[in-house]
């Protein structure tokens, strides 16, 4: 009887995510076979989060390509794009999340270098980084910076967080907002594990 309900709900959590039964992993697969309990609260938890009253569905989505993208989960950056796209997401929309998504890396892994050494040296010269497509986002500043807090929130930069955290609340974001889009991070970050 569990088996059945956890089936079910996969092919329910699959079908929200644009996917089909073959892509059932191994975790996965394991999971449906021990304990549905988990799975339920996965899609729960996933369906909740992409259908956030302070997010757009698009945001939503965008949010959840970038996430994949950051984990290097190829699947689920597929499905969030191709489902981005169906809301209205265009080429250059896409490509900034992932230009975004890059760039957050970049800077998340220089930045923490920065914080860790606490070092005069360090801190005063010049990153020498060019940072462009933070000037005229597509998608607009607000959501660069949020798009840019939840990546360095998922890749654990303080600095980058706090910076990102305070700029997006001046371009006008609620902190319901932030708290949603992180949220909802976490989550794909979460799902990107067993699938």
């Amino acid at each position: 009887m569990e088996t059945k309900i956890a089936n079910e709900t996969v092919e329910n959590l699959f079908r929200e995510l644009d996917l089909t039964s073959e892509h059932v992993s191994k975790s996965l697969e394991k999971l449906m076979q021990s304990e549905s309990r988990y799975i339920k609260d996965l899609k729960i938890n996933v369906s909740n989060s992409l259908n956030s009253k302070h997010l757009s569905k698009k945001e939503s989505l965008l949010i959840g390509f970038a996430v994949a993208l950051n984990e290097k989960n190829s699947l689920l950056a597929e499905s969030f794009e191709r489902m981005a796209v169906k809301e209205g997401a265009s080429e250059a929309e896409i490509a900034e999340v992932t230009a975004t998504t890059s760039l957050m890396n970049t800077n998340n892994v220089f930045y923490r270098f920065r914080h860790f050494m606490d070092d005069e040296f360090y801190t005063q010269t010049q990153a020498g980084i060019k940072m462009t497509i933070m000037m005229n986002p597509v998608l607009g500043k607000e959501f660069f910076e949020l798009l840019s807090l939840v990546i360095s929130s998922l890749n654990g930069c303080e600095m980058c967080v706090r910076s990102h955290e305070e700029s997006v609340k001046n371009h006008g974001a609620s902190k319901e907002r932030i708290f949603d889009a992180v949220k909802l991070g976490s989550i794909i970050k979460g799902l990107t594990i067993v699938l």
